[in-house]
């Protein structure tokens, strides 16, 4: 499991919306399984899970991004986990950092 997480400023629906594109852009392999939104007043918080093939390591990677928003303040959780093919314990961990790393480029440019 790798994770990211950052604050960041800007308007909700247009930060969520490049994410997405950029996940999904980022690798041909790359899918939007299923995802959840919920708003309660001024708080907004979506849910989005992504998985792709990870070359590196010959195996299926999911992402799960998680957005909170209260106004233009702004804070993104993103997890991954797979990647390993290990049964006790983790071997390999590279698909899930260049998963990672897509959206950690990402968010340092907003």
């Amino acid at each position: 499991m790798a994770k990211y997480e950052r604050r960041l400023q800007g308007e909700f629906d247009r930060v969520l919306n490049i994410l997405h594109d950029e996940i999904l852009r980022g690798s041909m392999s790359a899918t939007y399984e299923d995802g959840s939104n919920y708003g309660a007043g001024d708080v907004r918080c979506a849910v989005r899970v992504y998985e792709r093939y990870s070359y590196i390591g010959g195996n299926r990677v999911s992402l799960n991004l998680t957005l909170l928003g209260n106004g233009t303040d702004l804070f993104l959780s993103a997890i991954t986990s797979g990647g390993s093919q290990a049964v006790f314990f983790k071997v390999n961990t590279w698909g899930e950092e260049a998963f990672l790393d897509c959206v950690r480029e990402m968010a340092e440019g907003l």
